[in-house]
């Protein structure tokens, strides 16, 4: 597969493109005043525990609480401590064990939290709506290779390290670089490299550890300990492996930056790293602007005629999937799966683009077939594989439908790029301009059948005050003689479509 990352940095925003076969699959935006703080480390105050829900609201110094469950908390409050001094032994080797699996705790949340305690968390998910980061005391820290995390003792590895021989040399040689009474997670890009590189990566994360440890120890709470790298950095960090045929940078000083990280860490890779010099902007070059654009629309074409609608509530999202323009060429089962089939492409690529998380229902187009039902589930399966965030699916409904998680670390594209509309609110509709014409007669009603003046003034939007003088016109001249009133109708601009006033004069 071709990728290439393309980057755009300007006063106050980068833009990250991830491109796989010249198709934008990934948008990452950090802008200064909301740069993601997932992997941060703070000392934080417990500020509320809340037994009920068995979690606790850490002050780290941010505008919102973070948000702290049980099973993120240490069991013992001298955990630290004897991370610091740990002799015990490895525990058993866990191929499958994920990120943040950690130890279920038999403690509830009010034995181990108490307002007022002092504790150090690490941000697993940025604040998204009205939500407070979600915060865990169990630290992970991301090298490029391997990931430490100093309380779990155990070596585990990435599912999608699929082949069994590799996977065995991986465990073997990363369990004996292991430091003494810490885990360590191998990452899918450690497939190929051998004990120096895992060696470099373990002796730089245990070096940090000690450092945010030490800095704990004297910081005031709340306050910030640890930061992760700039979001150029840690996206070639986590991204450019061997199959990133280049990373293409606008910015001559983030060119600059990147090329030593990476002369550093990867010299059989620095030729990839490339300045881009062309007066175009970058983005559009390869074809990401339109893309974005796009991306924040509804209704998404296919390549068939065919299309997806997707729709982002507070508490889940729901993708339509549309036959549109497409009539097929044989039998309309044969239509149907095409169709299906040609949509579980696009809308993983949708999930990632976007960054939409949570519940997600898919309504495919119905199927009689349960083999064809089989086919699209198996084929959005493997699409899915393509994805870093932790998915989750469940067979098609009789209904037509899937249903399906998908790991939410931050706020989506929408959500992130958008705001509410200042007319609707948000709904995403406003009153029509006859249903505000019917609502002004009735307004007129009530005004002229308490009013001693002659005269009714009417203000409203233009449109609106055109459809009251023209179509509403014979309705307007019925109240004129029955209250024995003049009703005057004045356009202003400035009010919203929505809104008038109906006075006396």
């Amino acid at each position: 597969m071709n990728r290439k990352i393309i980057i755009n940095d300007e006063a106050g925003e980068t833009r990250i493109g991830i491109l796989e076969n010249d198709m934008l699959v990934e948008l990452y935006v950090a802008r200064r005043e909301n740069m993601t703080m997932v992997g941060n480390v703070f000392k934080g105050r417990v500020s509320r525990v809340l037994p009920g829900m068995q979690a606790a609201f850490v002050d780290i110094g941010l505008e919102r609480d973070a948000f702290l469950y049980v099973t993120d908390v240490y069991d013992t409050m001298d955990e630290f401590e004897r991370l610091m001094m740990s002799s015990e032994a490895d525990g058993d080797l866990q191929e499958e064990q994920l990120l943040r699996t950690k130890p279920k705790s038999s403690l509830s949340i009010e034995q181990l939290l108490v307002p007022g305690q002092t504790i150090v968390v690490q941000i697993t998910k940025d604040p998204i709506g009205a939500k407070g980061a979600r915060a865990s005391s169990f630290i992970a820290l991301a090298g490029r290779f391997l990931v430490l995390q100093p309380s779990m003792p155990h070596v585990s590895i990435s599912r999608r390290i699929e082949h069994e021989a590799e996977r065995n040399r991986l465990k073997e040689v990363v369990g004996s670089l292991k430091p003494e009474g810490m885990g360590v997670i191998i990452r899918t890009l450690a497939v190929g490299h051998g004990e120096d590189e895992f060696r470099a990566d373990i002796e730089f994360l245990n070096k940090l550890w000690h450092q945010i440890y030490k800095r704990s120890e004297s910081a005031p709470a709340p306050s910030l300990i640890y930061s992760e790298p700039d979001p150029i950095l840690r996206t070639v960090r986590d991204f450019f492996t061997p199959d990133v045929e280049r990373v293409v940078i606008d910015s001559e000083e983030a060119y600059q930056r990147c090329a030593e990280y990476v002369d550093e860490m990867l010299p059989g890779m620095a030729h990839r790293v490339k300045l881009f010099v062309k007066d175009t902007p970058i983005f559009d070059e390869y074809g990401i602007e339109s893309e974005i654009q796009r991306a924040l629309r509804p209704k998404v074409w296919l390549r068939s005629g065919g299309f997806l609608v997707i729709d982002q509530t507070e508490a889940l999202v729901s993708i339509d999937v549309n036959t549109g323009k497409y009539v097929g060429k044989e039998s309309l089962e044969e239509t149907l799966l095409n169709i299906n089939l040609e949509a579980t492409k696009e809308l993983a690529r949708q999930l990632r683009l976007r960054d939409l998380g949570g519940i997600i229902v898919i309504d495919f187009i119905d199927m009689e077939s349960e083999k064809n039902k089989e086919h699209v589930l198996n084929a959005l399966s493997n699409e899915l594989r393509k994805d870093r965030s932790k998915t989750s699916i469940t067979e098609i409904s009789t209904l037509g439908l899937v249903e399906m998680t998908r790991k939410r670390v931050r706020e989506s594209l929408e959500r992130m790029l958008c705001e509410k509309c200042p007319y609707c609110g948000g709904i995403g509709r406003i009153r029509s301009r006859a249903t505000v014409c019917y609502e002004i007669q009735r307004e007129i009603r009530r005004v002229a059948e308490f009013s001693i003046q002659k005269e009714i003034l009417v203000r409203a939007h233009p449109s609106v005050a055109n459809m009251l003088q023209t179509k509403s016109k014979d309705i307007i001249m019925e109240f004129e003689r029955t209250f024995n009133k003049r009703v005057l109708i004045s356009a202003d601009a400035a009010l919203h479509p929505e809104r008038f006033d109906v006075v006396s004069v």
